[in-house]
C-alpha cells in the first residue's frame, strides 16, 4: 500500500481510471459482437449501421486514451472487412 499523500492519490485516481477504461473497453467488445452477428446473419443492412456505431465509439475512445490510434484503425479495417464481404 501507499505510504505518502501523493502515493495515495495517485493510487486512488488509477483505480478510477481502470473502472473507467473497463467500461469503454466492454462497449467496444460489444459493439463488435454486434458487427460480426450482423455479418454471420448475412444482414446487410444491420451490419452497415452496426459498424458505423463501433467505427464512431472506437474512435471516441481513442480521444479519451483508452485505445490507440492504430489499434483503433485496426479495429475497424478488420471489421470493415468482414463488412465488405457480404
Amino acid at each position: 500500500m501507499a505510504n505518502h499523500k501523493s502515493a495515495e492519490k495517485r493510487a486512488r485516481q488509477t483505480k478510477v481510471r481502470t473502472e473507467r477504461n473497463r467500461f469503454y473497453k466492454t462497449r467496444i467488445k460489444n459493439l463488435t459482437k454486434d458487427v460480426l452477428s450482423a455479418v454471420e446473419a448475412n444482414d446487410k443492412e444491420k451490419a452497415a449501421s452496426a459498424i458505423k456505431a463501433a467505427n464512431k465509439y472506437i474512435h471516441h475512445c481513442v480521444s479519451k486514451g483508452v485505445l490507440k490510434k492504430g489499434n483503433a484503425a485496426r479495429k475497424v479495417s478488420r471489421l470493415q472487412t468482414k463488412v465488405n464481404a457480404i
